[in-house]
């Protein structure tokens, strides 16, 4: 989808994308703090606010992407009783399709271990618009934070995942790619 090309960007409304998402992740915690996961999708959408706010990124309303940025882990981690084209099927209908769109192209939907899949990832991640490429960014601040506090043993690992894609991430809000690299350091 081509959302530069398109004439109405369906903005949804954000308090219902948010109370969506608190819902769908209810009764899940943060895997290092056990505080509620929400906190994440939270926090995601405010770095990804602050890249709207410094410097306007001109591909899409600023409206879409914070929502985008509360619902990015919504087919990854929640209705798993649901296959991922009904998932994705279900946001279209609630939400309308360019917030689909852009939580379907943040999700890790490859084939493969862990590996595999990472790999496969950088590719299809490194091609997606700058707005997406800006939440993935801050997606990354939030996990990294978090990772390398407190988990030293995978920290190498996740470290050398990030390593390959937060550079290919050349679309990305400036500030928000600089710092998804600096906390890699």
């Amino acid at each position: 989808m081509d959302l530069l090309r398109e004439q109405d960007i369906q903005i949804p409304n954000l308090e219902e994308v948010i109370r969506f998402t608190a819902s769908a992740h209810a009764g899940q915690v943060r895997k290092y703090t056990g505080e509620a996961y929400i906190v994440h999708p939270a926090e995601v959408a405010g770095w990804t606010a602050s890249a709207f706010v410094n410097d306007p990124l001109p591909q899409v309303p600023a409206a879409l992407a914070i929502a985008v940025a509360w619902g990015h882990d919504l087919i990854e981690d929640t209705m798993k009783h649901l296959t991922v084209k009904q998932r994705e099927a279900l946001l279209t209908a609630k939400f309308g399709p360019h917030f689909a769109y852009g939580v379907m192209s943040l999700s890790d939907l490859e084939e493969g271990n862990r590996a595999a899949r990472k790999a496969a990832g950088v590719g299809r991640l490194a091609s997606l618009p700058g707005w997406l490429q800006t939440i993935k960014c801050a997606d990354s601040i939030s996990n990294t934070r978090s990772i390398r506090h407190h988990d030293p043993k995978f920290w190498p690992t996740y470290r050398d995942e990030k390593l390959a894609l937060i550079p290919r991430l050349t679309k990305a809000d400036p500030f928000l790619h600089a710092l998804a690299l600096s906390l890699l350091e």
